[in-house]
């Protein structure tokens, strides 16, 4: 894929959820479970959500060390998913987690979800998120830099949605 050097992405892991990406999906977030956006980032994605109607804990806290709220929405650093799949399995934990779209042909993947009696749920959005990236604690506003080249989903989990795949208009 031309201009996507995994060794850029994986130093600067630190790409920001857009309000947009909430507002997208709002009507699948369930608005009677308290949210846990377990990944801090900038604190923005929490305040988005809250704004948005919903309950949310949204603390600067470790993810592999806590586990609060009844259900995760959040986009996790893409260097970590693997650990934090296997952790949420692990708490049977809710989740609406934006990630590539490429993870679902992972093995780590198939293995934890391909035979599992709660299979996963997929939302895709009409075009791409544009995440905002942070860079040293800032997050970076240059729009040459929020041009996103690769497709990411909302992989869903116990989320009970009235379809398996559903794309967003």
């Amino acid at each position: 894929m031309a201009g996507f050097h995994t060794k850029t992405f994986s130093k600067h892991d630190d790409y920001m959820t857009p309000k947009s990406a909430w507002e997208n999906i709002k009507e699948f977030i369930p608005n009677d479970k308290i949210i846990w956006e377990a990944f801090y980032g900038s604190g923005e994605s929490g305040k988005y959500l809250t704004e948005l109607g919903f309950q949310t804990i949204h603390e600067d806290i470790d993810f592999f060390e806590n586990n609060k709220g009844e259900i995760i929405v959040s986009n996790p650093p893409f260097t970590l998913i693997p650990s934090i799949l296997e952790r949420l399995k692990e708490l049977e934990k809710p989740f609406i987690l934006i990630m590539p779209s490429s993870k679902i042909n992972t093995q780590y993947f198939r293995r934890l979800f391909a035979t599992d009696e709660d299979p996963i749920q997929i939302i895709i959005p009409r075009k791409r998120i544009q995440f905002l990236k942070m860079v040293n604690g800032v997050v970076n506003t240059n729009k040459k830099d929020m041009k996103c080249n690769f497709d990411c989903f909302y992989y869903c989990w116990k989320m009970n949605l009235a379809r398996d795949i559903i794309w967003l208009e």
